[in-house]
């Protein structure tokens, strides 16, 4: 029911464990079973599941915000970003942390967002980073040759200087992996650009095919 837009997979689980889901007739009791989604009938309270429109989002998440639909903790996540819109149920693709923002894809096509996860794309992120202090020649250097990050290999395609001033530096860097409090200003070929914080938008048919094109 995730893959059709419905609802969550934890949400998919409450409303099988209720007795709420036909598949064929059947009530259906296991979270687990595998359904033909283009041939089984799913009906859900009395009424049948029809495949929501595809959409894709892209959102420029606020820090402080968590990626996820049903917090535990209670604690304020994306999907507040996404109140007010006429959407159906988006799921994040990939995540970003508490303390990190920028740009976040969602979408209800987990096909698409398998395929950009997939770690075989090895689909590039660009990130802006500060940095505590102002690192020389030297110093970037050693840090594109990778460097250890809580006790595994940390290795980035591209490290730039931005900026500096007194003692601390922006450094743009493009990873295959995102890390904790980072700005993420791009995915692929597709940048943030000027998109206002804790805004949504679609993409353009365009913007799609510089990810999957």
């Amino acid at each position: 029911m995730s893959k059709l837009g419905l609802c969550s997979r934890t949400q998919a689980e409450v409303l099988i464990a209720e007795g709420r889901v036909r598949v064929g007739g059947k009530v259906v009791r296991n979270a687990a079973l595998r359904v033909d989604l283009d041939r089984d009938r799913i009906v859900v309270d009395d009424r049948p599941v029809v495949a929501e429109r595809k959409v894709y989002l892209m959102l420029n998440k606020p820090r402080g915000l968590v990626t996820t639909r049903d917090d535990p903790q209670q604690r304020d996540t994306v999907y507040a970003c996404l109140e007010g819109l006429d959407l159906p149920f988006v799921s994040p693709v990939g995540r970003l942390d508490k303390a990190s923002e920028g740009l976040l894809l969602m979408t209800n096509d987990t096909r698409f967002a398998n395929r950009l996860m997939d770690p075989a794309s090895h689909l590039p992120k660009t990130y802006h980073v500060q940095v505590g202090t102002v690192p020389d020649a030297a110093m970037l250097k050693t840090l594109r040759a990778g460097v250890s990050v809580d006790g595994e290999i940390l290795s980035a395609s591209s490290i730039e200087l931005l900026r500096s001033g007194g003692r601390t530096a922006w450094l743009e860097i493009v990873l295959d992996e995102g890390r904790n409090r980072h700005i993420r200003i791009a995915i692929g070929r597709l940048p943030l650009g000027d998109l206002a914080k804790g805004t949504a938008r679609h993409l353009t048919p365009e913007e799609l095919e510089l990810l999957i094109g």
